[in-house]
């Protein structure tokens, strides 16, 4: 797989492209530039040998912004992928080499599949129905191909969508015809169900074509020679088509040093040394590529409410420029809310600041235009602007609405940007007052809809949209008062504070040891708000969400007590396996689902177990232990391993340094077993959120909020290990560096901040049971505060300078 911000290609590992993904059966890889695909595959063959079959790949490579294929035969082959950003294109590099001077005979197959990403198969209209059939010619010494038309449906329009495939050599001969796709023709097709092939390369509803190049390649003995091919396309016709074509191959060792210079940049922000946990750091260096592969760009989305599938209005308007990170590849790479809102908290700590931007103004402009400005957020987006769920008519999902003023004060408080705050502000305010006004109809605060786990048999109030309202009402507030805004600050306060003050009474269940998944139905007085348990994992979320109130430290909203006792619980085989948090726990023996044996807690219910594994669900597990301080082996470090492992552990990933979307569960087979039309995410955004916030924000304690000129650095050093440190995190217009030592009885900190023009507090949370004998900042005796947070006791220091050295002898 390899990603640019306009242009995407997934193939497997040996370089030949099976039919992948389920949105549109088997359609969802090949060659893509939003909002539509350009082709099923390019094949490469040298003397009639197919590389990826006849010629078998030795050597996979992930590299940072690149992909390589290493083939070893009597010609030995690099293949090299990568999508420069900017260019509706992507360039594959062949570099061949040979012991002895050759002529080779080099053929090069393509076959399109010139479609939008949405309809899918099951919607109404469908797939089948907006796909057209393609047509292909040769001209200028490159294979074009051309879907024109107007599917017959209402509301459909015409398009004009174009792809060539070339290289800056000129062929010696061409061929066009339906098939062309390598050692992959003739095509066997996936059905729509019933038993599947084991290998199938195309899907019922493609009508694509196909063609071949060939090239005559002289070899000298012992020299390298590479050539370079381009798949460039366009929804603008022919003619936009060719000009990505000839950006690509203006110059593409140029654009290959863009790339990789760009990604080295993103590498050294929030670099990070863990000597106690060297998967831990090397996730954190994947999940910052993971984040940059994910960002996506479109044009001129049409904006309907397709009404999960079954409608096609025409368009209420139209978005003239979207980015955002793609939630997920292959099947998710679109905008969603509650995807990019847990994503932004590994973005901003990444120092990835302007997609974050861009994602929340995308989802505000589609949302106004999509429910009339009424507030609510869209759910999920496709790049051509049909918003599959999401609209006024939708029931949920309430947890995306009510967290985005929390996605807004996140970036605020990292970059200071008040003009972002002020862009936003009003959609904000906006969010929450649609949610008073249409989701609470019986008046108690806690709002309804449906949240993020979308089970059968929840009350209507659920408990991740009553958590992520309750800091997002402290959030707006924050906004509000940094605005001077007095009427919505109180409202805001009021509101928080009131929900706060009885979440415990109404949300703990004592004998579940945890939280409620939901509340009976309020509508019905026979069932009073009765808490229902169902061990799904939103229970994690009250230790999850931190609270921001003015003149305190930030806590979440669990107390400590329960906190504690609902993650010892968490942390037990009921609940958690070899790679992270189960998707829904089992309990009794007595539960239909329980395991046999399973005890951890006598509540019988309903609902199925689902041992299923997903890298968000680890995530908010990774979280809340960091913001109590549990940062122990069986702690934090469960969760963030967990993660780590099914990104770089080789015996577990599906691509090398990239988080899936689920990990190998007990009720969820690995993806590497699976057909490729019927698997995961192999990329999947949001799992970087239980990597890069727990090493960044929490381990290293760097917890800005320049909103208010002010940033704290306060390191907590992970049981067992004696050093933590990262380099270059962006904060604001500047960036601080900060190492973490525990030698003896020694307790360090060091901070040097550039350019970040705030009030600069250093600290440390200090070892559990430990007590301090003396406070020393750059060698000198000094004044320190002890301030009790749930992480534990921190010891904070006012910083004088760009350069802080803080030390403690603990006794």
């Amino acid at each position: 797989m390899v990603v640019g911000d306009r242009a995407y290609a997934m193939g497997d590992e040996t370089g030949l492209y099976p039919a992948t993904g389920w949105h549109i059966r088997g359609e969802m890889g090949g060659f893509w530039s939003q909002p539509i695909k350009l082709l099923d595959g390019i094949w490469f063959g040298l003397d009639g040998n197919w590389l990826g079959k006849d010629v078998a790949a030795a050597k996979y490579t992930s590299g940072q912004g690149y992909s390589r294929i290493d083939y070893s035969g009597s010609v030995n082959v690099r293949r090299t992928d990568f999508v420069p950003d900017g260019v509706r294109a992507t360039l594959v590099g062949l570099t061949l080499s040979s012991s002895t001077a050759k002529t080779v005979k080099l053929d090069v197959d393509a076959h399109s599949e010139l479609m939008q990403s949405y309809p899918w198969d099951w919607t109404t209209p469908g797939a089948a129905d907006a796909n057209l059939p393609d047509t292909g010619d040769y001209t200028n010494g490159a294979l074009r191909f051309r879907e024109q038309g107007t599917p017959s449906y209402p509301n459909a329009t015409a398009h004009d969508y174009a792809a060539f495939v070339g290289s800056s050599l000129r062929p010696t001969d061409h061929q066009l015809g339906p098939d062309h796709r390598g050692p992959q023709s003739p095509a066997v097709i996936c059905p729509k169900d019933g038993t599947t092939p084991a290998r199938c390369d195309d899907s019922l509803v493609g009508k694509g074509t196909g063609g071949r190049l060939t090239y005559d390649v002289k070899l000298s003995a012992g020299q390298q020679k590479t050539i370079w091919f381009a798949v460039a396309g366009s929804d603008q016709g022919s003619q936009a088509a060719a000009r990505e074509y000839g950006k690509a191959l203006s110059n593409p060792d140029k654009l290959l040093r863009a790339k990789t210079a760009l990604r080295q940049q993103i590498d050294a922000q929030s670099a990070v040394d863990l000597p106690g946990d060297r998967l831990l750091q090397q996730s954190v260096e994947w999940s910052k590529q993971n984040l940059a592969d994910s960002v996506q760009e479109a044009h001129n989305l049409q904006i309907r409410d397709v009404n999960e599938g079954k409608d096609y209005p025409a368009p209420a308007g139209t978005v003239q420029t979207a980015r955002w990170f793609g939630a997920g590849f292959p099947d998710y790479p679109w905008l969603f809310a509650t995807d990019g809102e847990y994503t932004a908290f590994a973005a901003v700590a990444a120092g990835q600041f302007d997609t974050v931007k861009s994602h929340l103004k995308a989802l505000r402009d589609v949302s106004d235009i999509l429910n009339n400005r009424s507030g609510k957020v869209a759910h999920e987006v496709t790049p051509t602007g049909s918003v599959y769920f999401g609209s006024n008519q939708s029931a949920g999902n309430t947890d995306e609405t009510v967290k985005f003023p929390s996605t807004v004060a996140l970036l605020w408080r990292w970059t200071g940007d008040n003009k972002f705050r002020d862009d936003m502000y009003d959609f904000s305010v906006r969010n929450l007052q649609y949610v008073y006004r249409e989701l609470d109809k019986d008046g108690d605060g806690w709002p309804e809809g449906l949240g993020n786990v979308e089970r059968t048999g929840m009350g209507v109030e659920k408990l991740d949209n009553t958590v992520y309202l309750i800091r997002g009402l402290t959030d707006l507030a924050d906004l509000a008062a940094s605005k001077h805004d007095t009427k919505v600050q109180q409202w805001a306060t009021t509101r928080a504070n009131d929900l706060e003050s009885r979440f415990e009474a109404q949300w703990w269940v004592p004998q579940a040891m945890g939280y409620a998944d939901s509340i009976d139905d309020p509508a019905n007085p026979a069932n009073d708000n009765t808490p229902i348990f169902q061990r799904h994992w939103i229970g994690v979320t009250p230790m999850e969400a931190v609270l921001n109130h003015p003149g305190k430290p930030a806590s979440p909203l669990a107390s400590t007590a329960n906190a504690n006792t609902a993650l010892d619980q968490r942390e037990t085989a009921c609940y958690t396996g070899e790679f992270g948090l189960f998707h829904t726990g089992t309990g009794a023996t007595s539960d239909p689902a329980g395991n046999p044996g399973a005890t951890c807690d006598p509540v019988v219910s309903q609902v199925k177990s689902e041992r299923s594994i997903f890298g968000l669900n680890t995530s908010i597990m990774a979280v809340a232990e960091g913001n109590f301080g549990r940062l122990g082996a069986k702690q934090q470090q469960a969760y963030t391993t967990g993660n780590a492992r099914i990104q770089l552990d080789p015996s577990v990933w599906e691509t090398p340094g990239a988080m899936p979307e689920i990990a190998p569960s007990p009720d969820s087979a690995a993806n590497i077993g699976r057909p490729f039309y019927d698997r995961s995410m192999a990329l999947q955004a949001w799992g970087a959120y239980g990597i890069l916030w727990p090493v960044i924000h929490q381990q290293l304690g760097v917890d800005p909020d320049l909103g208010h000129g002010r940033i704290a650095v306060v390191p907590q050093l992970p049981q067992g290990q004696q050093k933590v440190a990262g380099s270059n995190i962006r904060v604001g217009r500047g960036s601080v560096d900060v190492s973490a030592r525990l030698t003896g009885k020694a307790l360090s900190t060091d901070v040097t901040a550039k350019g970040v023009g705030a009030t600069l507090t250093v600290g440390a949370v200090l070892p559990s049971g430990a007590k301090v004998k003396s406070v020393s900042v750059d060698g000198h005796a000094a004044q320190y505060k002890l301030v009790t947070t749930t992480r534990g006791t921190e010891v904070q220091v006012p910083a004088k300078g760009s350069h802080t050295e803080l030390r403690i002898t603990l006794r």
